[in-house]
């Protein structure tokens, strides 16, 4: 449920993951643009996807109640903050046994809730029927078969393995998880690390300032994370620290982008004008800046992303604020 990029591209897995095991399997994609799902029924996606060839099992439509007929496996790949409309409108249509997965990387404004505690309200599906996958998964090396990790994380530990049975592909390999706390946490607060990195590199700092607010960002994090009841181990593996480095290193990375177009002086309206898709972390950051305040967790360099956002800020003035902590031992 879904046809922009990160969507697009797990529907080529999931048909890639078939094929490399010889099954059968029927790969239905919605999507809100007739352009867009005509695209993805002639195999391609060209507006998100560029060349991507998608396999023959996947079609396509723009009517959720076929899309949703039948399915053993919803993915939701929508916008974070249009999650809870969405399931409004169509939520209806999903069978009440099917496995739900969550692509989606943030926090609900004005509920503080995660995409998996969403779905749980929306659906009144069991949690052991709600999981979420996460990891470095930059969707245009996917799409391009580029070998990468991911971790798919539900309650019931036979239903992870089940989605990790179904995803992996030759160049899509999934770890399993029953930490769905740790790894949501991961997957959105990175959005607002990268952001600060993208600024960095919009005032043209180095490397040693963009290395140090990521492991600072991790370590910021990190704390969040536990203080929700997270493992401290999924913030060193592929939803946490290897998530970070993907979105906080690379030019594909949209909230990156959106860092660094801020860095170079534009406006928020400004940069959401320049780009085609959703930035998740300028919608986040003040969400998870209210939620680490709530839990006490100290987190500067969300409160300074937030800051700038806000125009409270000026982009120029961040620098101090990356590395506003107390002098204290560097595991605190």
């Amino acid at each position: 449920m879904g046809a922009g990029s990160w969507g697009t591209t797990f529907a080529k897995v999931l048909g890639d993951a078939a094929a490399s095991h010889d099954a059968e399997r029927i790969i239905r994609v919605w999507g809100r643009s007739p352009e867009v799902v005509a695209d993805i029924a002639g195999h391609r996606n060209t507006k998100y996807l560029d060349d991507a060839v998608l396999p023959e099992c996947i079609t396509a439509t723009t009517d959720p109640a076929e899309a949703l007929e039948g399915a053993q496996l919803v993915v939701l790949a929508v916008p974070a903050q249009s999650l809870r409309g969405q399931l409004a409108a169509w939520g209806a249509h999903v069978p009440r046994d099917a496995v739900v997965l969550s692509l989606m990387k943030g926090l609900e404004i004005g509920t503080d809730k995660t995409m998996s505690e969403v779905i749980a309200e929306l659906t009144g599906l069991p949690r052991r029927q709600i999981a979420v996958l996460s990891g470095p998964n930059l969707a245009m090396e996917i799409a391009r078969s580029q070998p990468t990790g991911a971790v798919v994380a539900c309650s019931d530990h036979e239903t992870a393995q089940w989605i990790a049975e179904s995803s992996t592909a030759p160049y899509f390999r999934p770890y399993m998880s029953t930490d769905v706390i740790g790894v949501e946490i991961g997957g959105i607060v990175k959005n607002v690390i990268a952001l600060a990195v993208g600024m960095c590199e919009g005032k043209e700092m180095g490397d040693n300032t963009k290395a140090t607010v990521i492991t600072r960002g991790l370590a910021e994090t990190t704390r969040l994370a536990i203080a929700l009841g997270g493992d401290l181990t999924t913030m060193s593996g592929l939803a946490g620290l290897g998530d970070l480095v993907a979105t906080c290193s690379s030019k594909l990375s949209r909230n990156h982008t959106a860092g660094r177009l801020l860095g170079q002086g534009l406006s928020v309206d400004e940069v959401g004008e320049r780009m085609t898709q959703t930035a998740e972390g300028i919608k986040s950051a003040a969400v998870v800046l209210e939620l680490a305040k709530r839990h006490g967790v100290d987190m500067p360099i969300t409160a300074g992303v937030v800051a700038v956002l806000r125009g409270q800020l000026p982009v120029d003035q961040l620098e101090p604020l990356l590395l506003a902590r107390q002098l204290k031992s560097e595991g605190d």
